[in-house]
C-alpha cells in the first residue's frame, strides 16, 4: 500500500477500528499519569499475583497490593489475567513445592481427578486439599518476593527507553 507524500503512516485513519477503539484508549491507560518505575512494578506485581496457586484469589491479591502501594490498577490487572494460562501450568509445582518444603506426603488423588473433582465438586475438593494448597501458597510467596522485585527492576529500563522512545516519536511528529 502507498500513501500520498502528505500522508504519515502514523495516522490513525490508517489503523483499524479494533487498533483504534481497544488497543489504543488501553495503552493510554497503562500510561496515564504514570512513571516507567510505577509501571514496572505494577506489571511486576501483575505477574506474581497472576500466578499463585489458589484459582479465583489473584484479582483480589493484585487489587489490594497495586492500590496498597498506589500502582497502576490497569496495568496490574491486565498482567494478572494474561498470567492464567502460566498460573494453571505452575499450580503442580507450587504444590510440589509446598510437600518439599514443609515435608508433607504426596497428594492424596492424582491429577486427573483433581480436576475431575473439581468440576463436580469444588468445596469438597477445596476441603480436601486445602493442607496441600496452604503449603504451596507458602511456597509461592517465598517465590513471588523474590520474583517481584527482579522483574520490576529488569522492566523498569525498557519502559524508561520504551516511554522515551514513544515521547521523541510523538514530538517529531507534532513538528513534521
Amino acid at each position: 500500500m502507498s500513501l500520498p507524500l502528505n500522508e504519515k503512516p502514523d495516522n490513525p485513519a490508517h489503523h483499524t477500528i479494533v487498533y483504534r477503539k481497544i488497543v489504543l484508549p488501553l495503552l493510554a491507560l497503562l500510561r496515564m499519569g504514570t512513571t516507567p518505575e510505577k509501571l514496572a512494578w505494577s506489571l511486576a506485581i501483575g505477574v506474581a499475583a497472576g500466578i499463585n496457586p489458589l484459582p479465583g484469589s489473584t484479582t483480589i491479591i493484585c487489587i489490594a497490593l497495586v492500590l496498597l502501594f498506589r500502582l497502576n490498577l490497569v496495568a496490574g490487572q491486565l498482567t494478572n489475567h494474561l498470567m492464567y494460562p502460566v498460573q494453571i501450568a505452575l499450580l503442580f509445582p507450587f504444590i510440589r513445592a509446598g510437600e518439599r518444603l514443609f515435608h508433607t506426603g504426596p497428594l492424596p488423588i492424582s491429577v486427573k481427578d483433581i480436576f475431575k473433582m473439581a468440576h463436580a465438586a469444588p468445596m469438597q475438593t477445596t476441603k480436601l486439599l486445602w493442607l496441600w494448597e496452604w503449603h504451596a501458597l507458602i511456597a509461592w510467596a517465598i517465590f513471588a518476593t523474590i520474583l517481584t522485585p527482579l522483574l520490576a527492576l529488569a522492566l523498569t529500563p525498557v519502559l524508561r527507553h520504551t516511554m522515551a522512545y514513544r515521547e521523541r516519536r510523538k514530538q517529531k511528529l507534532a513538528t513534521d
